[in-house]
């Protein structure tokens, strides 16, 4: 079902780790960002748009994960989108005949059967911002997942639906990971005062002040990691949303 979460902007949640799909309506129609993920879940949400009385005008994938490549042909056929960079990335693995078979290896046991694959990574990549559609501004911001592979296993990025809390995942493939991340955190704090509405890609929908302490919670960890210092973070210690955030944490670590 759809949630209204700001003027013009709605946001479905999936059963698998908390994911959203947000929609933003415009003047001819709505942008459809990161539908999914089952096949039930998409037509659900072809059904509520129709009651909305828009059709799909265009569509954007926010990273090469596959649970942000989806697709189902209750949608439609409007034009799907990412950066240049998630395009060429998923790219690469579409071409290989046995694409199926290796992203179907980082699906959850549980939901396999039900995920369509057939659209999957259909994108055009945009080398320069799209700008937002016609509508209204909802001062909303998403905090990004770090850079991954379609074929990786699936980014747990879960949430305890109570707290809406997300451990992070640093790029250990890039020269400086800590760096980078740091760097990113304060391209979001540089908007951070704007934001009213957080609708990030798994977890929960928030205001303005549940991003920014999203945002130093991540600041802290980061540099904790970075100083060699003693973690006081929820995410991380005994009391975990999930059992595998401590292992992530512990992965970080070693790195």
């Amino acid at each position: 079902m759809l949630k209204q979460i700001a003027d013009g902007v709605f946001v479905h949640e999936s059963e698998f780790i908390q994911s959203n799909t947000t929609v933003v309506q415009g003047r001819d129609g709505v942008l459809l960002v990161d539908p999914g993920i089952t096949s039930e879940e998409m037509a659900d949400l072809a059904a509520d748009l129709r009651e909305l009385g828009q059709p799909v005008v265009a569509a954007f994938s926010t990273h090469p994960d596959w649970d942000h490549l989806l697709w189902h042909p209750d949608l439609g056929d409007a034009p799907r989108y990412g950066t240049a960079l998630n395009a060429t990335t998923i790219g690469a693995v579409l071409v290989s005949p046995d694409w199926k078979e290796r992203v179907a290896d980082g699906l959850p046991p549980e939901h396999a059967d039900e995920i369509p694959m057939a659209l999957l990574g259909r994108i055009t990549g945009h080398r320069a911002p799209l700008g937002r559609p016609d509508g209204p501004d909802p001062r909303a911001s998403c905090p990004r997942c770090g850079p991954r592979r379609p074929t990786d296993p699936p980014q747990p990025c879960a949430r305890r639906r109570r707290h809406g809390l997300r451990h992070l995942f640093l790029d250990l493939a890039t020269p400086d990971p800590v760096g980078e991340y740091l760097a990113e955190l304060q391209l979001f704090d540089d908007v951070a005062a704007e934001v009213d509405v957080v609708f990030p890609g798994h977890g929960s929908v928030g205001t303005g002040d549940d991003f920014r302490a999203r945002l130093t919670l991540d600041r802290v960890y980061v540099e904790t990691l970075r100083d060699g210092g003693v973690f006081n973070d929820p995410r991380v210690g005994p009391d975990a949303p999930l059992f595998w955030m401590a292992d992530v944490h512990e992965w970080h670590v070693e790195q």
